[in-house]
Parts: C-alpha cells; sequence; structure tokens
C-alpha cells in the first residue's frame, strides 16, 4: 500500500496552511493583539476556536465524505446541489477570489503611492499580474501540492518570520484593552476568528486535499482520511503559531496602535519601524503571497466542483479560465457590487456551515439521524435569512423577526447557537427513543410468534 513520504506529506500539510491564510488571516491577528494589549493570549485562545479548529475540522470532515456534496446530501439531495453551489460561488468568482486579487493592493500599495498616481490603472496591472500568476499555477493541479506546499507557502512562513523577529527586538508599548475586548474578550475573540470564514472556505479545500494526497498514489480511503488527519492537524498547528506570532506584533505596539483601524496599518506601522523603507517590500511581498495561495485554492476547488456538477461539459481548464477572468474583472471593475451581495449571502450559510462540520465529525460516534441533519439545517438556515433580512435589507417579518431578535446572543450574531443545539438534540433522542421503543415491540412481536 502506497504511503507518502515525509516530503509528500509536508507538501500537502504546507499546502493546506497556504490555502487557508489569506489576507483576513493575516490582518485580523494584529488587530486582535493591538485592541485586546495586555490580556491578548486569552483572545487569542478564543479566535483559534473558529479560525483554527473548525477550519481543520471541516477539511477532514469533507475528506472523510469524500467531498462537500456528500456531507450536505444526509441533509437531502436538492439541499446539498444548492448549498454547495452557493458555497462554491460566494467563496469562490463572488467573493474570495476577487478580494483575494484587489486588498493585497489595496493594503499594501495604494496608501503608499505618490498622490496624483492613476490608482486605476495600478490597481489593473497588479491584478492582471496576480491573476495571471494565479491561473498558471491552477491550469497544472497535479503540481499544485509542490507549488503551493513546497515554494510559495514556506517562501511566506519565512517572510512573516522575518518580520516578526525583526519586530521583536524593538521597544515594546504594551497597552490595556480597549473597546470591546475590555468587557468581553472571548466573545471578541471568537467573532474575529468566525470573520476569517476559513470554515467556509474549509468544506471548499478539504476535497483538494483529499485529491492531492490521492494524486500522490494513495488510493485507499481510509489511509487518505488518515494523512488528512495529520495533515490538517499539522497545518491548523502552523496556523495557531503565524496567528501567535502576528498578534504579538500587534500586541507589543497596542500602546500606540489602539487607534488604528486594521490590522494592514498596525503591520505597516511596525515593520517601517523595523525595517524603514524595505518594510513596505516586506509587506507588499507578505500580502501577494499569503492572497495567492488561497486564490489558487478556491479556483482549483471551485473548478474541479463545476467541472463535475456539469458532467464535464466543460473541462477544468475552461472553468478555471472562466473563474480566473471573472475574478479579474470583478477585482478592477465590480468588487464593491459584489460584496453587496455576497457579504449577506455568506452571513446566512456561514451557520449552517459551522453545524454540518460539527455533525460530521461527531457522527460516527452520535450517529446523527436524517431527521437531525434537516431540524440541524433548517434551524441554522432560517434563522440567519431573518436574521440578514432585517439587518441588511430592513426588511421585518412581524413578530417573527421579534422572536429572533430576543433570542440568546443575538447582538453578537451568534444567536443561532442555542436553538439548533437543542432542537438537534431533542431530535436525535426522540427519534433515537421511538426506534428503540419500536425494536423491541418487533422483537415481542417475533418472540411471541416462536412461542407459537
Amino acid at each position: 500500500m502506497k504511503k507518502l513520504s515525509r516530503s509528500e506529506f509536508l507538501q500537502v500539510s504546507m499546502m493546506l496552511f497556504g490555502l487557508f491564510f489569506g489576507a483576513g488571516n493575516l490582518i485580523f491577528p494584529p488587530l486582535l493583539g493591538s485592541q485586546s494589549g495586555s490580556i491578548t493570549w486569552l483572545a487569542l485562545l478564543a479566535f483559534a476556536i473558529t479560525a483554527v479548529i473548525f477550519p481543520v475540522m471541516g477539511a477532514i470532515v469533507v475528506s472523510k465524505t469524500d467531498g462537500l456534496n456528500n456531507l450536505a446530501s444526509r441533509v437531502g439531495p436538492t439541499f446539498a446541489i444548492v448549498f454547495t453551489t452557493a458555497i462554491y460561488l460566494s467563496i469562490g468568482p463572488g467573493l474570495g477570489i476577487p478580494r483575494a486579487g484587489s486588498v493585497p493592493f489595496e493594503m499594501a500599495v495604494a496608501p503608499y503611492v505618490p498622490e496624483g498616481s492613476n490608482l486605476f490603472l495600478l490597481r489593473l496591472v497588479y491584478t492582471l499580474v496576480f491573476f495571471s500568476v494565479a491561473l498558471f499555477i491552477c491550469l497544472k493541479p497535479s503540481k499544485l501540492a509542490k507549488r503551493v506546499g513546497k515554494y510559495l507557502t514556506p517562501a511566506l512562513l519565512a517572510l512573516i518570520a522575518l518580520m516578526f523577529i525583526k519586530v521583536l527586538f524593538m521597544e515594546k508599548n504594551v497597552g490595556n484593552p480597549v473597546g470591546v475586548y475590555a468587557d468581553s474578550p472571548v466573545t471578541e475573540g471568537f467573532l474575529q476568528g468566525y470573520n476569517t470564514m476559513d470554515a467556509v472556505a474549509a468544506l471548499n479545500f478539504g476535497f483538494v486535499i483529499s485529491l492531492t494526497i490521492q494524486g500522490f498514489g494513495v488510493k485507499d480511503k481510509e489511509s487518505v482520511t488518515n494523512y488528512t488527519v495529520k495533515a490538517g492537524l499539522l497545518a491548523g498547528s502552523v496556523l495557531f503559531l503565524v496567528y501567535a506570532l502576528l498578534s504579538s506584533i500587534g500586541m507589543m505596539s497596542s500602546g500606540s496602535t489602539q487607534g488604528f483601524e486594521n490590522g494592514a496599518q498596525i503591520l505597516a506601522y511596525s515593520t517601517s519601524n523595523a525595517f524603514g523603507p524595505f518594510g513596505l517590500i516586506l509587506l507588499i511581498a507578505i500580502f501577494t503571497l499569503a492572497c495567492l495561495t488561497t486564490c489558487v485554492g478556491l479556483i482549483t476547488s471551485g473548478g474541479e466542483y463545476f467541472c463535475s456538477l456539469f458532467n464535464n461539459k466543460l473541462s477544468y481548464r475552461s472553468w478555471v479560465f472562466i473563474w480566473t477572468g471573472f475574478s479579474f474583472l470583478m477585482a478592477n471593475f465590480g468588487l464593491n457590487k459584489l460584496l453587496a451581495f455576497s457579504v449577506p449571502l455568506l452571513d446566512a450559510i456561514y451557520p449552517i456551515a459551522l453545524v454540518l462540520i460539527f455533525m460530521g465529525m461527531s457522527h460516527d460516534r452520535v450517529k446523527f439521524t436524517s431527521l437531525s441533519y434537516k431540524i440541524a439545517a433548517a434551524t441554522s438556515v432560517v434563522l440567519p435569512v431573518i436574521y440578514v433580512l432585517s439587518k441588511t435589507f430592513k426588511f421585518r417579518l412581524g413578530f417573527v423577526t421579534s422572536l429572533v431578535e430576543a433570542l440568546p446572543l443575538y447582538e453578537e450574531g451568534l444567536y443561532w447557537i442555542l436553538p439548533t443545539l437543542v432542537l438537534t438534540t431533542v431530535t436525535t433522542l426522540v427519534v433515537k427513543v421511538l426506534e428503540k421503543t419500536r425494536d423491541e415491540q418487533n422483537l415481542k412481536v417475533e418472540s411471541s410468534k416462536e412461542s407459537y
């Protein structure tokens, strides 16, 4: 039976890390460190629940079930197609890929170009080069692990380490926690990890990792799953370590940067103090590599899914060109309009993504029933839709909206957790009790027949 070599396993693990680690992962931790100050480590641990643990679990469970579609099929076939397609579109060309192309320019380049420069033309050139490189990498999915896991991700990690080591020896100015972190560091840390959207992205990347492992010659399903688990644990450990480094950068300068609006400003402040003019070049390289690896994963997973969805009527290469070309256009001409549509969609589908990940990971132990999946899906979809209609579109459904607003953790955006947990647990227990009662009755009937 084929086994992965140490080099192949490291490539898969670093590839998974690279797919996860994009612009949001780069800018949220420094902001967390800056705003939480002296209690950064408490907030970081809560952040890791939704920014590390759930994404790793998502990649594992998707690999375990041979794809997101199979996981979602536990709810129902129609739901599986609609939900899976919505995930791939929203986190792909609907938001994730165009944003991956434009964010590094907006965060690390635009603020520092001379006044009077043509930003539109500069962005056009930057994104053209960015998406051309992404297209080149994606056209050869068999080489994805080598290009991302062996070259791009190690380069990214080396640059982040260089930045941290230099900043570490700078004068420290740790401040006290401010804002929400002063009152609820655990809740706020949890929500900031939620905002990275990696749990949703994991539902795309899990299948890519599974295919990559198979591409190395490992065909046994159990072995593929075991390698995915191990790669997920290693990638998650590195992810947490990097978050800790980035949070520390924010923490060490928190006394001076607590008024900053985003993590990019904090990183720019720290790197410019540590490196001088070279700090800007370093920051541009880090942002570009972080977004490029994520972009490649999203394009590849989307191409594979839609090629399969339409029974290969369009080839994988065709889908890659379509996704890359559309994303390039949106990154330059329609990102704001796209965000106005895609962000509410993500708000609506993120809860059910977390629910499916949790149920998928615990399924073998709990043995959730078909009805349990349906109830969990209905609750974690309907409640967020009502929330989005009210919060984003100012459309209320009378007393129904009022009931949702009265749920615990509504203001924090976690209103769906308790109802989903209670209804799913009750449904599972009731169905199992009924099944047990039915089996006992059938056994009695069989016993009575044998006695005659």
